[in-house]
């Protein structure tokens, strides 16, 4: 068993922090730590002797991952708000939904809702709500679910100065960002501002169990199986380990860290972007945190023989995978998103997988959904091609709504931080 001094560690995190590129994630990458140690031999040496005197005594601290402002559904502790907190003020609620979408049956009953919230409306555009009575009734929270909610949130934000929290049901909310919602928002340190939260937590296990998926579907080129079965056809052919092989994540958020733990489970080396590498410093799911430039990204294609795109689309990241990063992926590498499809440039992806830069793709999501029978994208052998459905469990929005009226109502009436906290003004 290889041991390593905690004051190494501690000058191995010093010295990462003077560099907002990489970090290194100690505990499952002891081999990468000790070249770096070595290479400071003369430092380590020093701080660790200074502590000698002391080796009768050993202090062991565990580093936690402080997930609590932020749901998962397999992590979480259900209902962990203050019961006994009072109830200082009304949750007065608009849902902008559809009146007969299921999921939202839980929201829908007034039976069914906490002590001290109420459901005002129910509506999909401005003309189907009583905007007179809305305006004396004074609501303050807006559960949105609908899909063309951008254009009605606004004109609800522009006419409804008393919302004070926006709850989106989906993780990402690229379909209700716009001016009046940037505007509403401001930092949590401004009690004026409106507050924005979202379902993330509650899509994370199914989609991380799809990104491994994909990756065995090539590993093991089932392709060539399904060909061989429908030709009855018997010849053996040579597959590939997962274990050993490396998945790099961008957008390390809820799915990233998710598909994370499942590769840590199948034995590979994980890479991911973040905007802030030393966030992810003692993750025990990640070996190595990049930062989210354009050369980190570089490097990540480079390095990983799977490539999982888990980001939230923003005008940061809309396009921002091209030729670029497919012209220096590593030899068969194949490409998974999941995020959303506007992040990569589809013309480039398509070139890539025909000319077998990329040895292929399992794609979830895409710039125009429903694909349009043009694309080429059908046509391909090396694609594996979903209709954004593997998030769609049978109880998965219904759960969404669930998150919103049982963990994140009582908070609200009670006064303390809600779940999912979401930066509206970067999208997410």
């Amino acid at each position: 068993m290889q041991i390593i001094h905690w004051k190494a560690l501690m000058f191995l995190n010093l010295a990462l922090r003077s560099s907002n590129t990489v970090a290194f994630c100690p505990k499952r990458n002891l081999a990468s730590l000790s070249s770096i140690l070595s290479s400071n031999s003369h430092q380590l040496s020093t701080i660790i002797s200074s502590s000698s005197s002391n080796t009768a005594t050993t202090t062991t601290t565990t580093t936690t991952r402080n997930m609590s402002q932020f749901w998962n559904r397999e992590e979480s502790a259900p209902k962990s708000y203050d019961s006994n907190k009072p109830i200082i003020k009304q949750a007065k609620i608009i849902s902008l939904s559809a009146k007969d979408d299921p999921a939202n049956v839980m929201l829908h009953k007034s039976s069914s809702l906490p002590d001290g919230a109420s459901l005002l409306a129910i509506g999909t555009t401005l003309e189907e709500f009583d905007m007179v009575q809305l305006m004396e009734e004074k609501p303050n929270v807006i559960f949105v679910s609908h899909p063309k909610a951008r254009e009605p949130l606004g004109e609800l934000l522009n006419a409804l100065p008393s919302i004070e929290w926006i709850h989106s049901r989906s993780a990402g909310i690229d379909f209700i960002t716009s001016d009046a919602l940037t505007k509403a928002y401001q930092n949590d340190n401004d009690d004026d501002g409106v507050q924005v939260t979202n379902a993330k937590g509650s899509f994370s296990s199914t989609l991380a169990e799809y990104t491994l998926m994909a990756c065995s579907y090539f590993a093991k080129d089932l392709p060539r199986l399904f060909q061989q079965k429908n030709k009855k056809h018997w010849e053996k052919y040579n597959v590939k380990e997962l274990r050993g092989s490396t998945l790099g994540i961008i957008g390390y958020g809820d799915i990233g860290r998710a598909a994370a733990k499942l590769a840590t489970a199948y034995g590979m080396k994980v890479i991911a972007l973040r905007r802030n590498p030393q966030k992810g410093m003692n993750d025990p799911y990640c070996d190595v945190v990049y930062g989210n430039d354009k050369d980190s990204m570089n490097k990540l294609f480079s390095e990983s023989d799977y490539v999982l795109c888990s980001a939230p689309l923003t005008p940061e990241t809309k396009g921002m995978i091209t030729k670029e990063q497919f012209d220096v992926a590593k030899k068969d590498a194949c490409f998974i998103n999941v995020g959303r499809g506007p992040i990569v440039n589809e013309e480039d992806l398509v070139d890539a997988l025909k000319s077998r830069k990329l040895k292929g793709a399992g794609l979830d999501v895409f710039a125009t959904e429903p694909l349009p029978e043009t694309s080429e994208l059908w046509e391909l052998d090396n694609v594996l091609l979903s209709p954004h459905n593997m998030d769609m469990t049978e109880t998965f929005m219904q759960e969404a709504t669930e998150f919103f009226v049982e963990e994140n109502l009582p908070r609200f009436v009670r006064g303390e931080d809600l779940l999912n906290p979401v930066d509206a003004a970067a999208g997410y």
